[in-house]
């Protein structure tokens, strides 16, 4: 389960705070509030201690927290920071980059995926200053959740409204199976550029059908979080998928093949790149209105799409290390070693596909390298994650 540190903003949205703690402790995960100055005027630090069963921080200038639990420490014991409700102030402190009370510090100090609900009135939200925070804080790789229309307590009817907790709990329970527990060596891959493709791509058959897989991304995203976690600048490329974006992670959201290879191309030059992305192998002339049944079966003409792998193993800018993922449900060790070979790539992570293992939590792969090759075993995807860029960070040096 996930260790998660939840800042409970000052608005009187705060009160939500209390019950989403009670949904994420029902479901294992460990809670740690953080009570800034503004939210213990709606809600208090012993309802909050009670629900999460846990200290609840709230001044940077405690010494006694300080000697226990410093506030780089706090920042760094979690696996997801949440900042429920965000009000607009919060918001723009956090796209400033400030760290003048114990909630901006620990933002500014976490290396850990942020995601913030914003909460205001619909006047405030719609402003171009929190506009043009909103943006910032995304461009920073910190996920923002769209707030709800409903009743607010200024009287109005409109944007603005924080989601309920249950909703806030579905949005981010993609994240909470996908924290990295044993990351990388911090700094371990400090200056470097780490390239990233996750997830399917969709190939239009027309308006509203694809060809498509059953690619989850969640193997890409916590790669691309392990590498985050390791001082790495990331670019992730990802299909269409649903899953938040992790902390410090660029993310470049692309639908088909083609705009895979062109989005990967520009993202050039990387220092290691890891094609994780389940990439279609062939795309369709897309009909321009929506085939109708009682036409009949269309007859779809296929093209090859770009292969990826291939490209960046033949360029002059190939990456230093360039590492591809092999699907497979049969003969998975010849075919990893024969596509190894074919594109030029340094490894290939191979897995076996035949069960569940898209879309589950669970990878079981084999690293197949020049001449060896090893059996990881079955483990959780994002122990796959650190591992692999362990010995990426290795391998560069």
């Amino acid at each position: 389960m996930s260790r998660i540190l939840l800042i409970v903003g000052g608005g009187i949205a705060a009160y939500k705070a209390a019950e989403l703690i009670r949904l994420l402790r029902k479901e294992g995960h460990e809670v740690t509030p953080v009570l800034t100055e503004g939210g213990s005027h709606f809600v208090t630090p012993m309802s909050l201690a009670a629900l999460a069963e846990s200290p609840v921080y709230t001044s940077l200038w405690d010494l006694k927290d300080e000697a226990e639990m410093g506030h780089i420490q706090l920042s760094r014991a979690t696996d997801l920071v949440l900042v429920v409700p965000a009000t607009a102030d919060l918001i723009a402190r956090m796209a400033a980059g400030e760290a003048n009370d114990l909630a901006t510090t620990l933002l500014l100090a976490t290396d850990k995926p942020v995601v913030v609900a914003p909460a205001m009135n619909v006047r405030m939200w719609q402003h171009a200053a929190t506009r043009r925070n909103i943006e910032r804080l995304k461009a920073d790789g910190i996920t923002v959740l769209e707030p709800d229309e409903g009743p607010m307590a200024c009287g109005e009817f409109c944007p603005g409204r924080l989601p309920e907790p249950a909703d806030i709990f579905r949005l981010i329970e993609p994240m909470l199976g996908l924290a990295i527990s044993e990351p990388a060596t911090p700094g371990a891959l400090a200056g470097r550029h780490v390239l990233v493709t996750a997830g399917p791509t969709h190939e239009p058959i027309d308006p509203v059908r694809v060809i498509a897989n059953r690619s989850s991304g969640k193997q890409g995203f916590a790669i691309a979080a392990a590498a985050a976690q390791a001082g790495a600048r990331v670019t992730l490329i990802a299909g269409p998928v649903s899953l938040p974006t992790p902390g410090g992670v660029a993310r470049i959201d692309v639908e088909t093949a083609q705009q895979m290879a062109d989005a990967v191309e520009a993202a050039l030059p990387a220092d290691a790149a890891i094609l994780v992305a389940a990439v279609a192998d062939w795309k369709v002339e897309a009909a321009t209105s929506k085939l109708k049944k009682s036409d009949g079966p269309p007859q779809l003409r296929f093209a090859p799409n770009p292969d990826i792998l291939a490209m960046l193993g033949q360029r002059p800018d190939r990456p230093s290390l360039l590492v591809g993922f092999a699907a497979e449900t049969d003969d998975l060790i010849g075919n990893a070693t024969a596509k190894r070979q074919a594109k030029a790539a340094d490894w290939i992570v191979a897995n076996d596909v035949s069960g569940d293992v898209m879309g589950s939590h669970r990878n079981h792969v084999h690293l197949v390298t020049d001449g060896e090759t090893e059996d990881w075993g079955a483990m959780d995807k994002t122990e796959v994650a650190a591992r692999l860029i362990e010995r990426i960070a290795k391998e560069l040096g």
